[in-house]
């Protein structure tokens, strides 16, 4: 999958897809979960950096959801919905 990266200020965040940026501080990779609290802020799911395998099976899922829910645009998707 395609993304921008970026770095600063001890953090680097990777915008992966509409509302899905990940940002680690190299011990801990963070993300909005999809969800909202009860007092209607976002949650967020978290992974440690050591369990990389881990982190990226649940944004890569993560992902499959918001492309569902936000497909891609036709010039992004070579032509084709």
């Amino acid at each position: 999958m395609a993304a921008d990266v970026h770095e600063g200020f001890g953090l680097a965040l990777v915008s992966v897809w509409v509302d899905l940026v990940v940002w680690t501080d190299g011990r801990w990779f963070r993300w909005r979960s999809g969800r909202t609290s009860t007092s209607g802020r976002p949650v967020y799911a978290f992974a440690p950096a050591s369990d990389v395998v881990t982190a990226a099976r649940r944004v890569a899922h993560r992902y499959g959801q918001l492309r569902q829910q936000y497909p891609p645009p036709p010039w992004l998707a070579g032509g084709s919905s």
